[in-house]
C-alpha cells in the first residue's frame, strides 16, 4: 500500500498527460489509505472526468454535491410525509370536529401575538442597524408606561381568551356526556391489557381482541378499565383520548359519521408492547355491522374466566380475532378485581416470551 500514494502524487505532478492520476477529495488527503476508489485515471483529452469524479481543484464538486444531496432530502422528506396521514385534522365525527376546532381556534389566538413578535423583532433589527442615520440613540431612556401596557396587555388577554376557549371546549366535550343523537348508543366495555386491546359487546354478547367493529351514525358509549398498568385510548380521527385505570371505570362517547377505517392507538407508554399497541377501527353502515356480529356468533373461540385468564398473559404483536360468545359479568368482574390484574411491565430485560427481540 506504500506505493501507491508514491505513485499517486507523481502521477498527479506530471499534470493531466498520459496515464495521469487525480486524487479526490476523499482520498488520502483525508489519512484513509484504503480508499482506492478515490483514485481517478485521468484521460487525455482533458479535465472532464475530474467533473464526473468530483475532484477537490473543480470549484464546482462541492456545490454540485450538495445539490444531489439536498435534492435527494428533499424526494425522500416528501415521500415520508407522503404516507403520513392528517388525523387531527381530518375528522370524521362530531367529537373529532370539535377538537378540530378547538385546535385551530387556540392556534389563532396565539398567532395574534407570535406574528406580531416576529415582525416587530424584524422592524427592530432593520430599523436600527447600523447604517441608519434617522434611527434615534436614547442611552438614558428606561420607562414608558405606555409601553408596558402594550407589553402586559397582549399577553393578558391571550390568556384570557385561550382560557375561555379551554374553558368552554373542556365543559362541551365532557368525555361522559351523552352525545345528541336520535339512535340508541351501542354499549363497548374496553380493557386494556398488555399489550393488546380487548372489547366487549355486552348486548351482542362477543368480544374482539384488536379490532373495533361500530355502526356508522350511531353513538359509541365506551365504558374503559385497565387489567393492567395505566393505559390511554385513543382514536384521533374520531375523537378525543381517554385514560384506562385497573380498578376504575371511565367513560367515552364517540361516534363516526360516515363509514371508514380508522386507527386506533395506546398514547400511553406502558412497557415492552407499547410501540405495537395499536387496534384497527371499522365503521360500517347499520346492515353490514348486523352481518359482521352474525358471522363473529357462528365461529371462533368463547371468552369467558379460563380463556381471559390465557388473553391476560403479556404478548407483543397479537393479531386481530373474535370471540364467537362473550360471558356475561367479565368486565365487571375486571373492574372489581375479582379477576386479578395483570404483573404489568418488569424493570430490566424483557422475558423472550414476551419480547423475541431479546437476546439470550
Amino acid at each position: 500500500m506504500g506505493a501507491l500514494p508514491a505513485a499517486a502524487a507523481a502521477g498527479a505532478s506530471r499534470g493531466a498527460g498520459e496515464g495521469a492520476i487525480r486524487i479526490g477529495h476523499h482520498g488520502f488527503a483525508h489519512g484513509n489509505p484504503c480508499c482506492v476508489r478515490d483514485v481517478h485515471p485521468v484521460p487525455p483529452n482533458g479535465g472532464e472526468a475530474g467533473a464526473m469524479t468530483g475532484s477537490s481543484d473543480d470549484p464546482r464538486a462541492p456545490r454540485q454535491y450538495v445539490h444531489h444531496v439536498g435534492r435527494r432530502v428533499f424526494v425522500l422528506s416528501f415521500l415520508c410525509l407522503s404516507s403520513c396521514q392528517p388525523a387531527l385534522l381530518d375528522p370524521r365525527g362530531p367529537v373529532a370536529l370539535a377538537d378540530e376546532t378547538i385546535l385551530l381556534d387556540s392556534l389563532v389566538i396565539m398567532l395574534a401575538i407570535v406574528v406580531p413578535t416576529i415582525a416587530a423583532t424584524l422592524g427592530f433589527a432593520w430599523w436600527f442597524r447600523a447604517s441608519n442615520s434617522k434611527a434615534a440613540y436614547w442611552p438614558s431612556w428606561a420607562y414608558s408606561g405606555q409601553l408596558e401596557l402594550i407589553v402586559w396587555s397582549v399577553p393578558l388577554m391571550t390568556i384570557i381568551l385561550l382560557g375561555g376557549v379551554i374553558w368552554i371546549g373542556a365543559h362541551q366535550l365532557d368525555p361522559a356526556a351523552p352525545l345528541a343523537s336520535s339512535a340508541k348508543p351501542l354499549e363497548v366495555q374496553v380493557v386494556s391489557l398488555d399489550w393488546k386491546w380487548l372489547f366487549i359487546y355486552p348486548d351482542q354478547a362477543i368480544a374482539s381482541v384488536n379490532q373495533l367493529v361500530v355502526p356508522a351514525g350511531v353513538p359509541i358509549h365506551f365504558s374503559l378499565t385497565s387489567a393492567s398498568v395505566m393505559n390511554a385510548f385513543f382514536v384521533p380521527r374520531l375523537g378525543s383520548m381517554i385514560y384506562t385505570m385497573n380498578g376504575m371505570t371511565t367513560r367515552l362517547n364517540l361516534l363516526a359519521d360516515s363509514p371508514g377505517d380508522f386507527i386506533g392507538l395506546s398514547s400511553d407508554y406502558s412497557g415492552d408492547g407499547f410501540s405495537g399497541m395499536h387496534f384497527a377501527v371499522h365503521a360500517e353502515t347499520a346492515e353490514a355491522f348486523e352481518t359482521w356480529v352474525k358471522a363473529t356468533r357462528a365461529d371462533g373461540p368463547i371468552l369467558n374466566r379460563q380463556t381471559y385468564a390465557g388473553l391476560a398473559v403479556q404478548s407483543i404483536g397479537t393479531r386481530p380475532f373474535t370471540y364467537r360468545s362473550a360471558e356475561p359479568g367479565l368486565f365487571q368482574a375486571i373492574v372489581s378485581r375479582e379477576l386479578p390484574p395483570g404483573p404489568g411491565p418488569r424493570s430490566g430485560r424483557p422475558e423472550t416470551s414476551v419480547s423475541p427481540r431479546t437476546e439470550p
